[in-house]
């Protein structure tokens, strides 16, 4: 615009040493530089109105374009980009519309997009500006930055209700269609599952795995047998005897799969199983996952993978059943970020930026797991290995600290007072407590729309420019 104002001064310059004319003449020629200005004023205003609406469209068009940038030649980009700013650029007085797209993967994946257009001028034309030119840059990056989401969903009974279930299941798998999108390439966002009720299944076929304590499970999972003799066993998971009887501990192969919370404090921690746990006296705490014959074990997790069929499928399979125990499946999830037991983590690679995040969604509050509760009524004692407030301790401090971000969504459609504890648990490691990633809905079906905004919050593109 300088040369706008150039252009002004230098015809008021004009108007200055002309001395001829009669007075109406000179006061004509005097409203010239006031004219100058306002129209000045007007069509700036104008044409800054349609750079802003050309640069949203622009902002637009980026990131619709780096949905398949990757896999469009360069003709195919530059026609998509023209009909997507077309569509969203309605402002018929910019003429001369010229838009241009590029793809580049130096840095990281980005597309960027320029426009540039000539805007009509309604008084500047007097001084001789017809148009005044409007550009903008938008540049849509990806790819420097890696996903993988851990979806801890709770299965339990009250889930049954209000069409809470169906809920879940459609809500899910619009969030794994959404974060399979959002990945350019495999390998750019791992998802894992965890259905959680008072336990969770880490599948039947690990029967044989070094990482399971069968303790508990020996002595209610068995039969009593005739024996001539009745010894106990030195062994952890010791025998009984009764006169003449011994216990003799079903077969393992015949466990569910499920498994209930690990010795405290180490049901709060991700840390590694060791089988030499084994061993040790009855009474000292395990890393081991202690098995347990749950009647209403929820279906089997699925760790960090990229396999969209079947995480629909496991989706489908989830059954409503079974006590709330929402710090164990809080802590499997963070578990599937980082590996142990039955999950295995893909190595990161030092190329890119990895966020981890953990969903917790859960229709109720606590009210059962390995020690407290009944599963039918609250319990604070639940609530507190998951987090205590009072000194920002429990599962949910601990997952923070490690640099893992935790959305919680609480479906109360039981009017139940609000989630306080899966509101304090909601934060991550740049802003510790953060109720915005807190959601709560009191109808089933307000999920969908949650589970798309989180979804929207983990997967949309940074517009750069």
């Amino acid at each position: 615009m300088h040369a706008v104002w150039t252009r002004i001064a230098r015809h008021v310059a004009t108007f200055r040493r002309a001395n001829a004319g009669n007075v109406a003449m000179t006061f004509a020629l005097a409203t010239l530089p006031l004219v100058g200005t306002v129209g000045f004023a007007v069509d700036y205003s104008h044409a800054n109105s349609v750079k802003a609406a050309m640069q949203a469209a622009l902002d637009s068009t980026a990131l619709m374009l780096s949905r398949d940038a990757a896999t469009l030649s360069t003709s195919d980009l530059q026609t998509k980009a023209k009909s997507y700013f077309d569509a969203l650029f309605t402002r018929p007085e910019a003429k001369n519309v010229a838009i241009t797209a590029t793809y580049t993967t130096t840095g990281g994946s980005q597309v960027k997009v320029d426009g540039v257009a000539s805007v009509p001028t309604s008084f500047l034309g007097v001084i001789g500006y017809q148009n005044i030119n409007v550009n903008g840059t938008a540049t849509a990056a990806w790819g420097s930055t890696r996903l993988r989401v851990a979806l801890a969903l709770d299965n339990t009974g009250s889930m049954a209700s209000d069409g809470k279930m169906s809920a879940l299941k459609a809500a899910t798998k619009s969030l794994l269609t959404q974060l399979k999108d959002a990945a350019a390439q495999n390998g750019d966002v791992y998802v894992s599952i965890i259905p959680f009720a008072k336990d969770v299944n880490v599948g039947s076929s690990n029967y044989s795995a070094n990482w399971i304590d069968w303790d508990d499970w020996e002595d209610a999972n068995g039969s009593w047998q005739n024996t001539t003799t009745c010894t106990s066993s030195s062994k952890r998971g010791k025998s009984r005897c009764s006169s003449s009887q011994t216990w003799v501990p079903a077969n393992k192969n015949t466990w569910n799969g499920c498994v209930t919370d690990r010795d405290q404090s180490y049901d709060q921690l991700v840390t590694a199983p060791n089988p030499a746990d084994g061993s040790l006296p009855i009474g000292q705490a395990s890393t081991l996952f202690p098995a347990e014959q749950y009647n209403a074990c929820p279906v089997a997790m699925m760790g960090l993978n990229y396999n969209w069929t079947s995480m629909n499928s496991l989706v489908d399979s989830m059954q409503s059943k079974g006590a709330t125990n929402q710090p164990i499946g809080l802590v499997w999830a963070w578990q599937s970020l980082v590996g142990g037991g039955p999950l295995t983590v893909p190595p990161k690679d030092s190329n890119y930026k990895y966020q981890d995040v953990i969903v917790l969604m859960s229709d109720g509050l606590n009210t059962q797991d390995r020690w407290y509760g009944n599963g039918y009524q609250t319990s604070t004692a639940v609530d507190d290995r998951m987090y205590q407030s009072g000194n920002g301790s429990g599962t949910c401090a601990n997952i923070k600290k490690a640099g893992v971000t935790i959305y919680t969504v609480h479906v109360n459609t039981d009017g139940d007072p609000m989630s306080t504890l899966l509101q304090n648990c909601a934060g991550g490691p740049d802003k510790f407590s953060d109720p915005s990633k807190f959601f709560m809905v009191t109808s089933a079906n307000g999920l969908g729309a949650v589970f798309s905004a989180i979804g929207t919050n983990l997967t949309k593109l940074r517009v750069a420019k």
